[in-house]
């Protein structure tokens, strides 16, 4: 089944429990997934909306819910928190589960040393090589910190010998 049935089943059983919340975001998604489909057609690059490409829609979402609830966590609106948290919990359900900080850390590093990055110059393979085989599972913002923190640290080591 695809992401885009999967999706468009669980707006009609949320319909039929009258899940409000999950109505909502459901909406949300279902009219994102429309306007995704409509710039597909058009332009030059005529193609079909992929799973893939939902899959991005679905995380550049959940990174938009992420920064407002930064936000409303800065302005005390616990309120409006709580929707946010919960539209990002029903967002993640479709994407594949991403790795802990923990299996992100030993990803990066096991990246690192096979590459043989030495510098932040080096950034910008390391990110290459790790889209390459975890784009799904991979949160790539905490990666690139984690990165940073990794190469730093050995650059800073080989200054000092």
């Amino acid at each position: 089944m695809s992401l885009r049935d999967k999706i468009d089943n669980d707006y009609k059983s949320s319909l039929k429990s009258k899940d409000k919340n999950k109505i909502s975001t459901l909406r949300l998604i279902l009219s994102a997934m429309k306007d995704l489909d409509i710039s597909n057609r058009s332009g030059p690059n005529k193609k079909e909306t992929d799973d893939d490409d939902i899959k991005k829609l679905l995380k550049k979402m959940i990174k938009q819910r992420n920064e407002s609830i930064e936000l409303y966590k800065k302005s005390n609106r616990s309120d409006l928190l709580e929707v946010e948290k919960n539209e990002v919990n029903i967002l993640s359900s479709y994407l594949p589960k991403q790795m802990s900080e923990d299996e992100t850390k030993k990803i990066c590093k096991e990246t690192i040393d096979k590459i043989g990055a030495a510098s932040l110059k080096d950034m910008g393979k390391v990110m290459g090589e790790l889209k390459k085989k975890y784009s799904d599972t991979i949160d790539f913002s905490k990666a690139g910190i984690i990165i940073k923190e990794f190469l730093n640290k050995w650059w800073s080591i080989q200054k000092s010998i």
